[in-house]
């Protein structure tokens, strides 16, 4: 059977999203592990711990803003759909208003915001001190990042997935020549990593604000000051991003609970984790290539109100994500020794990394389902849903975390994976009822 028999026009629109949003997605997450790798072989755990720690803090904080990615790209797909050019300009200018304002207002809450976050995660002080320094440089970056989630989102409704490749490429191959000539090469150790991420935010910025007024040459409408302005459509927009903000909020608490659990551990287990969290975000962004191309054509799909088109969307995509789910569970469990002992030389963060390295190799299986309907959710544009979702995974996180506390980090993991778990399964059955009921196409 032919290549053109055996794969639709469906699934090669698929693979034409997915394949460069893989690489878009994964850019990050390798920046993550070069970043730690950089800081790794500097001789000393809390060099980790303390890139893990601020990390954690800045990625809790623009994280929970990414709801500006996610309504950004249901709104431009269903315009998109409804092929109205002057609708996705609206859209444009109002996501990127809001991550001006909100990057405005991370920086001027800063200092009590950071002091807060290392109370409460509790580092020792070699990592606190250290920390700090990563995060009073790396805040600064916060327009420039808000600014990108609203543009990548806006790529992906449209079903561009060339322009977030490029962004995010162009900012990743900036961060890493400066983390190798600012760490290694002027010595600036952590505070080296934090002005690297800094620079490479502002460009990749740059390029997609250039890409994005090529895209709307394609695609003639009008910027309407009134229509951007209009106080109803904001005021979707924000009901629509505070159920996201909200949803977002309880899953950067999960991965925020880990590290902090860690860190009241040793800083051995600290700079393991982080080093099994940056392999966690590798599998996720991989994933969410798919979970993209569900919001893209599954958004088109409803803003066309074709529902049948949306069922064997989420189908088509389903099986893709599963199949690579599998493949990075056997490379983890092949790889996965290699890939700690390149980040890290402490031998005692490898031997806690190796511990607990089956983790991994079980959560790509166990995170595929709520990566995928996290994308269906986007595109159908269920804020609501998603963060009823979050909120009942949390409450099976943190039972499960109290009642195995005594099998220490293992137990922390096992809490971890079950509250991916009870994601993927609410979206599965969340899913199914709407078919059923035939409210699919409701736009919300």
């Amino acid at each position: 059977m032919r290549w053109r028999d055996a794969f639709g026009a469906r699934r090669r629109e698929i693979l034409a999203i997915a394949g460069p949003m893989v690489l878009a997605n994964i850019s990050p997450a390798l920046i993550g592990l070069v970043d730690t790798a950089v800081v790794g072989h500097l001789g000393d755990a809390h060099y980790i711990g303390a890139v893990a720690v601020g990390a954690v803090i800045l990625s809790f904080t623009f994280t929970a803003l990414n709801f500006l990615r996610m309504t950004t790209t249901g709104l431009a797909a269903q315009a998109a759909g409804a092929g109205d050019a002057t609708r996705l300009r609206t859209v444009l200018a109002q996501a990127a208003g809001t991550a001006l304002y909100l990057g405005a207002l991370l920086l001027l809450v800063q200092v009590p915001l950071g002091a807060l976050a290392l109370r409460m995660i509790e580092p020792s002080a070699a990592v606190g001190a250290a920390a700090w320094d990563y995060y009073a440089i790396r805040i600064w970056s916060a327009p420039a990042a808000l600014v990108n989630f609203a543009l990548i989102g806006w790529f992906i409704g449209l079903g561009n997935a060339r322009a977030p490749l490029a962004m995010v490429l162009t900012a990743n191959v900036v961060n890493i020549v400066l983390d190798l000539a600012l760490v290694p090469g002027f010595g600036l150790a952590v505070r080296g990593v934090a002005w690297a991420s800094l620079v490479a935010e502002y460009i990749g910025c740059a390029v997609g604000l250039q890409l994005a007024l090529r895209e709307l040459a394609q695609r003639p409408g009008r910027w309407l000051r009134a229509e951007i302005l209009h106080l109803p459509s904001l005021q979707a927009l924000f009901a629509a991003n505070g159920a996201l903000f909200l949803r977002t909020l309880l899953l950067m608490f999960a991965f925020a609970f880990l590290t902090t659990m860690g860190a009241r551990q040793t800083d051995a287990i600290l700079a393991a984790n982080a080093i099994l969290v940056n392999l966690q975000y590798l599998m996720a962004y991989v994933l969410d290539g798919f979970a993209n191309a569900a919001e893209s054509l599954a958004g088109r799909a409803i803003g066309a109100r074709d529902a049948p088109a949306v069922q064997r969307i989420v189908r088509e995509c389903l099986v893709f994500t599963l199949a690579v789910a599998l493949a990075i569970a056997v490379a983890f469990a092949v790889l996965g020794p290699l890939a700690i002992r390149i980040v890290t030389s402490v031998p005692v963060v490898i031997d806690a990394a190796y511990r607990y390295l089956p983790w991994m190799v079980l959560s790509p299986l166990v995170c595929a389902w709520a990566f995928l309907y996290d994308g269906v959710f986007v595109g159908a544009r269920r804020a609501g849903a998603m963060f009823g979702v979050m909120l009942g995974a949390v409450t099976v996180f943190l039972p499960a975390w109290w009642l195995t506390r005594s099998l220490g980090n293992h137990g922390l993991w096992l809490a971890f994976t079950l509250f991916n778990a009870a994601r993927g399964l609410q979206q599965h059955l969340l899913f199914r009822q709407w078919v059923r009921s035939g409210c699919l196409l409701e736009v919300r």
